[in-house]
């Protein structure tokens, strides 16, 4: 009977290798092999590069590309294809890492991985590790508070239709727009309709190389770069 490692989705935070929780850095540690996600359209994957500081010497790592397309049929593939190459490591007894920026669970590329491999090896051991997501540090970053008392908080995809982020922007007391380098021009539309342009704070690029935040929407691109996200809050 085939004794299979286990897999461990270890979530490596938005870009400061000091903001990975110490379970992550433990299991870095120990582990046999690291799965490093990364775009097609990219030289090296910023997972990795993140969580470089605490891997143990001489592991090995391997990369995992995927593609930046909505085309399902190439997803699809993708997923398959890279599922296959973690299911050969785990099937030889390895304990191994899947690398996902912010937290595993959250728009993130291991949700599709998983159940991908549970069609594959349904047997397999998983454990999943959180993250500090992007927004939760965006907040931290500038001080503002995501929610509190009786307040609810949305989470958002600027990938949604025009007439869906206003239904939900309009219910929510606070939202953190993620995804947001993909439909700036909607969702200025939106938040101006709504009344939310002027205090929006828009965080880009943080824990990076051009980080950037700015209040108001006025000066924010209309095709920001991709680690772009808005918080926005009612009364601010």
């Amino acid at each position: 009977m085939t004794r299979y490692g286990t897999l461990f989705g270890i979530g490596v935070g938005p870009g400061d290798p000091e903001l990975i929780t110490l379970k992550a850095v433990n299991r870095l540690k120990q582990v046999d092999v690291v799965f490093a996600a990364a775009s097609t359209k990219n030289e090296a994957s910023l997972a990795q590069s993140i969580a470089a500081p605490h891997l143990r010497e001489g592991v090995t790592v391997i990369r995992l590309d995927f593609p930046m397309t909505r085309d399902e049929a190439v997803l699809a593939s993708a997923w398959r294809k890279n599922a296959d190459i973690v299911a050969g490591q785990l099937a030889l007894g390895k304990d191994a890492a899947f690398l996902t920026l912010g937290d595993p669970l959250t728009y993130s590329t291991f949700g599709y991985l998983l159940r991908t491999l549970n069609g594959l090896l349904s047997q397999i051991p998983v454990q999943v590790i959180p993250g500090v997501t992007s927004y939760q540090a965006a907040a931290a970053f500038t001080g503002r508070v995501l929610a509190e008392s009786g307040e609810n908080l949305a989470v958002v995809s600027g990938v949604a239709e025009e007439a869906e982020l206003e239904r939900i922007l309009s219910a929510a007391d606070s939202a953190v727009i993620l995804k947001a380098y993909r439909n700036m021009p909607t969702i200025r539309r939106v938040l101006a309709k709504l009344g939310l342009a002027d205090s929006a704070v828009f965080v880009t690029r943080l824990g990076h190389e051009g980080e950037e935040v700015i209040t108001g929407l006025n000066n924010v691109p209309d095709k920001p770069s991709y680690f772009s996200l808005l918080l926005v809050r009612r009364g601010a």
